[in-house]
């Protein structure tokens, strides 16, 4: 019996893709999007305004931020304090004077870390003090 060759009996396999399925896809997956795009309804975002305050608080913690991201507190207008993060909570408790409701702003370098404010203002949470606000400048955006 003779040896029969391998190649002799079978077909020879062919390395092409057929794209024509993987263009038909393509051509309803577009169609699907084209159709469906003009329903999509766009999110609009309510910025916060900044707006004057009709009276101003008599009595206001400041914290301050500075660019070394070192703190300083200032109790109704009198000269900053140097405090330290881990202080924070308290000394502003002791400012407050029992009441809740006085505000804390918190003013910060336009140098300083996001994440410094952040931290302060964590800390502060963290206390319970309630009323924290951010101090913003008034004047035209084209500063940056």
């Amino acid at each position: 019996m003779p040896a029969m060759s391998s190649r002799g009996g079978r077909r020879r396999t062919i390395n092409e893709i057929n794209m024509v399925p993987f263009i038909d896809v393509m051509l309803v997956l577009l169609i699907i999007f084209m159709v469906s795009a003009p329903l999509i309804t766009t999110g609009v975002v309510d910025l916060p305004s900044v707006g004057r305050s009709s009276q101003q608080p008599v009595h206001v913690v400041h914290v301050i931020v500075g660019a070394d991201e070192k703190l300083k507190i200032r109790v109704d207008g009198q000269e900053p304090q140097p405090i330290t993060l881990s202080g924070l909570a308290d000394r502003v408790k002791q400012a407050q004077d029992g009441d809740p409701k006085t505000p804390v702003v918190i003013s910060a370098d336009k140098a300083v870390r996001y994440e410094a404010v952040v931290k302060a203002m964590d800390k502060l949470q963290a206390a319970g003090v309630q009323r924290v606000g951010l101090a913003v400048r008034q004047g035209s955006s084209s500063e940056n």
